[in-house]
């Protein structure tokens, strides 16, 4: 490694040490004045019974996991690996981290990527992705990567650093790709977020360790920045400003002690941190419309949970235990949100998290695998919760089966039916499920159409509920007729049921 590159890896595990003394399981900015928790209002003209704002609740924690060992390291001449992004997409887990190789120009941190079929591995060979642009704000370094997939785009948000004494100098870019490992930079390859300047401290970072979450249409970003306003003093906090732009050029919005409001700037005053931490991770968990912060405590990562708009700490937090030497990085979905618990999708949550180990002789490194159940979290109380039940099916109150379909109801007046096409089927009916409305009425022997091509649909009250071939047609008795091009086209449709 080049003697060059030293200082700014282990200027980031000293910035990490010094504030393990500071960083507690109590989350800073605590609930303040803002905008109130809204409940989705039931369709039916009966009201839905209300759960009461979850505050603190206490969660079961289960099922303690973790890797034999590292599983993903950079190859050849890497000589540290931290600050992973992980992903669930499209049945393999993606990865990307810090690190450095020599066969990647400019000489300064690199993003590498690898994937495998499970968080715990084996992961394919390291390859550099990102690199150094050779001029701008990140000419020499791009480290700490968080991605989230919009529509068909990934977005990459990175630190970037034009030398490697720090000097209050990093900030944070944005890259665009269609496949994860070719990369545009966005903005003109110029930063969108730099340091405040608010209080200059001893820590010199700068701004950057940023994670993003794309939830109802708006990129949440949380970041480090060790000159904010709230920041400790030396340095630890994590700011958010979001947006429903993905590259943050316009419509900003920073969270401050009144909550959202728009600014005029990326750089303006961070006046509220939402927890004391550096290189900190996040993700959101549909079932309970709550943010997860994952970031490092004395004894392991720390949990911390926050309500959508950051006046309620809905859960008290957890500890995912084990060593650790960098931030780590959390098992997310494509847009950043906490995959759905198969068996239990109300009222368990799967948190694992990538992070390095051990302390080289450059830096952070040996990144490891390690993951906690927890359970009690009193998931689905609203119609939007309820809507990660998606394929699903809950028992009715005319004891049959309704399944969710697109945020609705769909009612199967045969069990055999209902069970074959859902992703599972659950024994109770959460109190969301309440608040969805019910779209159709599936009873046996309901009518069935062909299309030309053999896509297969039933009539339910008109309307065409496609359900793909003849199986489900022939489990529910439903005769088949044959129907033109022309006349297919002309039904409403009923939203697809997803199935396992």
């Amino acid at each position: 490694m080049p003697l060059s590159r030293r200082p700014l890896a282990l200027l980031a595990a000293l910035a990490l040490v010094s504030a393990v003394t500071a960083c507690t399981n109590a989350a800073v900015g605590d609930p303040v004045g803002g905008p109130s928790e809204q409940q989705t209002p039931p369709s039916s003209k009966k009201p839905a019974p209300t759960q009461p704002p979850r505050d603190n609740i206490k969660l079961t924690v289960d099922n303690g996991r973790q890797s034999g060992g590292t599983v993903i390291a950079g190859a050849g001449d890497a000589p540290y690996n931290y600050a992973p992004a992980v992903m669930l997409d499209n049945g393999k887990v993606r990865a990307w981290w810090c690190s450095q190789l020599s066969a990647a120009p400019p000489g300064g941190d690199d993003i590498l990527y690898s994937e495998g079929p499970s968080v715990g591995g084996p992961f394919s060979t390291a390859a550099p992705v990102f690199s150094g642009s050779g001029g701008s704000f990140d000419a020499i370094h791009t480290c700490d990567p968080s991605l989230v997939k919009i529509g068909d785009v990934y977005y990459m948000y990175y630190t970037g650093a034009a030398r490697d004494n720090h000097a209050n100098g990093s900030s944070v870019g944005v890259a665009s790709s269609t496949d994860g490992v070719t990369w545009t930079r966005e903005n003109g390859g110029q930063s969108f977020l730099g340091p405040a300047g608010d209080n200059i401290r001893e820590n010199t970072y700068g701004a950057g360790q940023q994670s993003a979450i794309y939830v109802d249409g708006w990129v949440y970003l949380m970041f480090t920045d060790t000159t904010g306003l709230a920041s400790h003093q030396n340095g630890a906090g994590q700011y958010v400003l979001r947006s429903k732009d993905p590259t943050f050029a316009k419509g900003v919005e920073a969270l401050g002690q009144q909550g959202f409001k728009p600014v005029t700037t990326n750089n303006g005053p961070r006046t509220r941190s939402v927890v004391e931490a550096f290189s900190a991770d996040w993700m959101w968990i549909d079932a309970v419309s709550s943010f997860a912060i994952a970031h490092e405590t004395d004894n392991g990562t720390t949990i911390t949970f926050w309500n959508k708009d950051f006046t309620r700490h809905p859960f008290e937090p957890v500890l995912i235990p084990g060593p650790w030497k960098e931030g780590p990085g959390l098992l997310r979905t494509p847009a950043g949100h906490a995959p759905i618990n198969a068996k239990d999708p109300c009222g368990r949550v799967a948190i694992d998290v990538l992070r390095g180990t051990f302390d080289g002789p450059a830096g952070p490194t040996n990144i490891s695998h390690f993951g906690i159940d927890v359970t009690g979290t009193k998931g689905c109380a609203t119609a939007a919760e309820a809507r990660v039940l998606n394929g699903y099916a809950v028992p009715s109150p005319e004891r049959t089966l309704d399944v969710v379909a697109g945020g609705t109801l769909m009612r199967f007046e045969r069990r055999s039916v209902a069970e074959k096409f859902s992703r599972g089927v659950l024994g109770t009916r959460p109190q969301g499920v309440e608040s969805l409305k019910l779209t159709a009425k599936v009873p046996a022997g309901a009518p069935a159409v062909s299309a030309p091509d053999g896509t297969v649909g039933l009539l339910l009250d008109g309307k065409l509920w496609v359900v793909g071939s003849t199986e489900l047609a022939a489990l529910n008795s439903s005769p088949i007729t044959a129907v033109s091009a022309e006349q297919w086209a002309t039904y409403e449709r009923l939203p697809d049921l997803v199935r396992s």
